[in-house]
Order: C-alpha cells, then structure tokens, then sequence
C-alpha cells in the first residue's frame, strides 16, 4: 500500500499576474501626470482686429530697410545710398528713438551674403530688433 502525503495539487508554476498589472497601471498614471505637467504655454501676442481704415489714414512709426535690385538701400523708401553710407543713414534714424526695431525688406534680385551684411551694419548701428517682410516676386 502507497501513502500520499498532502494535496494531490503538487507545485504550482503559474505567475501571479495582478500585482504586475497594479505596478503597470501605477506607472501609466505617473507618466500621463509627468507628461500633463510638462507641458508649458507659450506666450503670444495677437494683433488687434485690422480695420482697414484706422490703420490707413493713420501714420506708420515703423522704419523699413528697403534693398533695392540696382544694389541701392532705402529707408522707408526715401534715399537712393550705396552700403558705405548704411550705418550713418541708420544712425541718423535710431540715435533719438528709444525703440529700436527695424524690418528689412530686400528686392527679389539681392543676394543673401548682402542681405545678412544689412542686417550686421543695422546690428552695429544700435538697432535692437530685426524684422523681415516678404520678398516681393515681380
């Protein structure tokens, strides 16, 4: 006669799954929660509604470097000068205004090297801000 002793189960090599589902789903909260504060806003400023005739009849503050196809510069389309008298042109407008902020509007034939140089000399004249307005396609 045979004797068995204890359970006729034997062992038993299952894995326990629920508590790797818990961990799982502790870290998916964590990361959404990390992910969510992560996130910053970035600040913006909208123009105000363009009306259309209040900003036509009134006048512009804004000075535009105009770079002219014959290799010529212009500010706000007044003066026909050569590049060697860029920085007293741009010192003559910018010494007395305390906002520094000029676009620069270059003609479609004008090379980039040039460009860039316009924008060092405008640099090195005191102005604090470069715009750039979109190159006109004839």
């Amino acid at each position: 006669m045979a004797m068995s002793s204890g359970g006729g189960a034997g062992v038993n090599s299952d894995i326990n799954v629920t508590p790797m589902i818990d961990v799982l789903l502790v870290l998916l909260i964590i990361f959404m929660v990390v992910i969510a504060l992560g996130r910053t806003a970035i600040q913006i400023q909208i123009p105000p509604v363009d009306t259309g005739t209040a900003q036509a009849n009134a006048k512009s503050d804004q000075i535009v470097l105009e770079l002219k196809d014959n290799g010529s510069y212009a500010i706000n389309g007044q003066g026909d000068f050569p590049v060697e008298q860029l920085d007293q042109q741009i010192h003559a407008v910018f010494d007395n205004r305390p906002t520094k902020l000029l676009f620069v509007k270059p003609g479609p034939n004008r090379k980039y090297g040039e460009i860039i140089t316009a924008l060092d000399i405008a640099r090195g004249a005191g102005v604090e801000v470069l715009g750039w307005t979109p190159i006109e396609s004839n």
